[in-house]
């Protein structure tokens, strides 16, 4: 019996770290014969492989790739730390306190459907199109989702948990802090993986209008040039930072909530 759970443990641990590298291999093997086919339309590795080189031999804009991407990164970064504490909090609040959640959860409804990108125009009126609307845009895109699981993890809490804690003589805030929250870790998480892809969405539009550094940039300026193999340097390094991001929310979450793993 061991020897059969061992060989389908085994199985596993083939396919969770096979599949994933045959999925690379088959993107990888579905763009070298695409862009042998119509080259017009996609570089080939190897050219995406030589822009990728000249970033760093002929800065753009004098910031090589590193540079752009730290820039952007740092934007997505300093919105995510801010949206977190607020949107988590606002998030609790909404779903554990019935009078807030009437109050605010209406007008967050009216305002939860309105994509990041539609803010573009009334913030670039109001603040420019400097540093601070880039950031209060990624702000507005990672915000929305923390709230939504936030709030869904907190009102999901199974009623018998909190009334054994009322049983065991623990208020309101005690219940809140030590049994309604632990709970609802995993669907936080789950909104702060999500806030991270919608940061990097929005960042990206915001640097197409008007910054001088940032992977957005770095599309907008391939994408005017006719460079598409620039617009995949960016897109390849947008996806690789983000999927380091992904695993890292990953392995913070097993530390945090080693239950759900």
């Amino acid at each position: 019996m061991d020897k059969i759970n061992d060989r389908q443990k085994l199985i596993r641990s083939i396919l969770y770290w096979g599949l994933p590298v045959l999925a690379v291999l088959l993107i990888a093997f579905g763009w070298v014969m695409f862009s042998g086919q119509h080259p017009e339309l996609m570089p080939t590795p190897a050219e995406v492989w030589e822009r990728l080189i000249k970033t760093f031999t002929k800065p753009i804009a004098k910031t090589s790739l590193v540079g752009h991407a730290w820039a952007s990164l740092r934007r997505v970064l300093l919105a995510l730390f801010v949206a977190w504490a607020f949107g988590i909090s606002f998030g609790i609040l909404i779903g554990w306190n019935k009078k807030a959640r009437a109050f605010f959860g209406s007008i967050f409804e009216v305002i939860r459907p309105i994509p990041p990108i539609a803010w573009i125009p009334i913030i670039i009126m109001w603040f420019g199109i400097g540093e601070f609307p880039k950031i209060l845009l990624v702000f507005i895109g990672t915000f929305v989702p923390l709230v939504i699981n936030t709030s869904t993890g907190i009102e999901m809490v199974d009623k018998i948990n909190i009334d054994v804690g009322k049983i065991f003589g623990g208020n309101n805030r005690q219940i809140l802090k030590d049994i309604v929250i632990p709970t609802a870790l995993p669907s936080i998480f789950a909104g702060i993986r999500t806030s991270v892809s919608s940061g990097w969405t929005t960042v990206l539009a915001a640097e197409m209008l008007g910054a001088k550094e940032g992977l957005g940039s770095l599309v907008t300026k391939g994408w005017q040039g006719s460079d598409l193999a620039l617009v995949l340097v960016s897109v390849i390094t947008i996806a690789i930072i983000g999927a380091i991001l992904s695993v890292i929310l990953q392995k913070l979450e097993k530390v945090v909530c080693p239950w759900n793993d």
